[in-house]
């Protein structure tokens, strides 16, 4: 039987937002035939997920050595068994049939890889806001989306934390790049570059926006490592598209 594994790294989790991206998950309806399997990856020993989580045997609890966001998700990698991978933070939710539209999405076009979906910001006061440059429905063929990153100042087209990838395709490229931010971006920049992705109009994710979250910690970085990051993924996306993009 086909198996969706969806991938959540965990970190100090806030027991709230965890709870609501297991209902998400829980509500979803796949395709008939379809499983899906929760892969929940604590970064440490702190086995907090279990605390919160219920005994649910379609999640699969796991833990390692401290290592950040991007070797907690491989780890997490490691233990899946799906032949697709869906990626989902702890403070996200998922929209109802987002799971469905992604195994759909691979079922009509054999030659789809990789997806993502409209994203709409969640913001602390319930309310939502969306993206006003979302792409067309449809294909994006091979370079596009490193294209559109480079000319405008490393500003993606797509959202990189919606991904659900071919588990064939993320063990070839590496799982998700060994940085300490932004991997995911490394991972959709390498994947649209040697293979044909598709972008779904319809939201397929809320995107928690608070205090606490990876990204807004990121900004307090030096801008440096961001440059240094950004050099690394550019590079690593060109040499994969110059070798085997098409």
């Amino acid at each position: 039987m086909p198996l969706l594994s969806v991938i959540t790294p965990v970190y100090q989790p806030v027991a709230e937002h965890l709870r609501e991206a297991y209902e998400s998950l829980k509500s979803q309806t796949l395709p008939n035939g379809w499983e899906w399997e929760w892969v929940v990856q604590e970064d440490g020993e702190t086995r907090v997920a279990h605390q919160i989580l219920p005994n649910d045997p379609q999640i699969k609890f796991g833990s390692g050595r401290r290592g950040g966001v991007a070797l907690t998700r491989n780890l997490a990698l490691g233990r899946s068994r799906g032949t697709l991978v869906k990626n989902l933070d702890a403070d996200d939710v998922l929209t109802p049939g987002a799971l469905a539209r992604d195994i759909e999405a691979f079922q009509r076009d054999p030659e789809i890889r990789w997806t993502t979906s409209r994203v709409l910001d969640l913001l602390p006061d319930g309310s939502t806001v969306g993206f006003d440059a979302d792409p067309a429905e449809g294909r994006l063929e091979p370079g596009k989306v490193l294209r559109h990153w480079r000319e405008n100042n490393y500003r993606l087209p797509v959202h990189p934390t919606t991904i659900c990838i071919d588990r064939d395709l993320l063990v070839t490229l590496g799982g998700w790049m060994g940085i300490p931010a932004s991997e995911d971006t490394g991972l959709l920049l390498a994947a649209s570059s040697v293979s044909v992705g598709h972008f779904i109009s319809e939201v397929g994710l809320y995107y928690r926006k608070w205090h606490g979250q990876a990204t807004a910690n990121d900004a307090h970085h030096d801008e440096t490592e961001r440059d240094v990051r950004m050099r690394l993924i550019g590079e690593r996306a060109d040499v994969l598209h110059q070798r085997w993009g098409r």
